[in-house]
Parts: structure tokens; C-alpha cells; sequence
């Protein structure tokens, strides 16, 4: 709860709220200023968390309209954990990367961006990473049909048309 204290004196446009979620300290922050924020976790705290664990999103169905992204932060001096999270709305999910600040968010900030949608403004390299690029649509966000079928290759009726057998010689 200190550290969201802290981070409200020093970083105002943060507005930041302090909380625990199982057992560890969470701060939840405006989106506009998560770039300040984060670079205030990195280096100007005495005990700073020098390591972005992961990223990720969560599209709950209760703050309908938004995409909350969640940060992983490890302080390894002592591997002290801290969660931080902000929200997104979810028509035009817009956030600004920090790969100027971590190397580590390259990969996740991908990530998120191919199964959520969320675009990491500023990124270096934003493209799918785990769908190909042809794929329609973000398959982690509560909109998306789940019946939708998006085949890379075309489809066959495996009952009509088995595969064909393979003749495996013994060994």
C-alpha cells in the first residue's frame, strides 16, 4: 500500500490505487501514464524491480467495455513480486509499449496484441508471434465466436477423405 502512495506523489497522472490479490502487492494505474510509471518502478525506487516477468490481458465480462493488461514485476535482490495492472478500452485498445524500458516486453507485448488485441504503441516489431497472419480476430477476447473455424489449410472431412495409410515397415 506504501508503494502506491509513493508512486501517487511521484508519478500523479498514475492515480494509483494499492491492494494484495493472494498474497502480494498489486497497483492498479491510469493507462496514460503507465510509461512513467513503470520507469519509476525500474529506477528510481530504492528498491526498484529490475526484471519484467511477463505481461498479459484479461477481458472480463463485469468491467464490460475494457481490457485490463497485467504486468509481472520481480525485484531481484530480494524476489519480491509486484503485479501492476491498468485498463484498456476494449473498441480501441491502445497502449504504449515499454521496450524502451525492458527488453522482455518484445515477446509478451506481441503476445498480447495477437490473442487480445491490445496495440503496444511504439512497439519495434508489433505482429502475430503465436497465430499466422491471415488469422481474423484476437481468440483470447470474450467476443470472439468461439465456433469460428479458420482453417490455414483447407479443410477435409476426415471420414470421407482419411489420410492416407502409412505403410511402416518393422523394425
Amino acid at each position: 500500500m506504501a508503494l502506491a502512495e509513493d508512486l501517487r506523489g511521484a508519478v500523479p497522472a498514475s492515480e494509483a490505487i494499492g491492494g494484495q490479490n493472494a498474497g502480494g502487492e498489486v497497483v492498479t494505474v491510469r493507462s496514460n501514464a503507465i510509461v512513467e510509471t513503470m520507469r519509476y518502478l525500474r529506477t528510481s525506487i530504492a528498491e526498484p524491480f529490475d526484471m519484467l516477468v511477463d505481461i498479459t490481458a484479461v477481458d472480463r465480462i463485469e468491467g464490460a467495455g475494457e481490457l485490463e493488461v497485467v504486468y509481472q514485476l520481480c525485484r531481484l535482490a530480494d524476489c519480491g513480486r509486484l503485479t501492476v495492472k491498468t485498463a484498456v478500452p476494449a473498441a480501441n485498445p491502445k497502449l504504449a509499449s515499454l521496450t524502451s524500458i525492458w527488453k522482455a516486453a518484445n515477446w509478451a507485448e506481441r503476445e498480447v496484441y495477437d490473442m487480445f488485441g491490445v496495440v503496444f504503441e511504439g512497439h519495434p516489431d508489433l505482429r502475430r508471434i503465436l497465430l499466422y497472419e491471415q488469422f481474423e480476430g484476437h481468440p483470447l477476447r470474450k467476443a470472439y465466436p468461439y465456433q469460428k473455424r479458420q482453417p490455414l489449410v483447407p479443410e477435409r472431412d476426415p471420414i470421407a477423405d482419411p489420410w492416407p495409410a502409412r505403410d511402416l515397415e518393422p523394425r
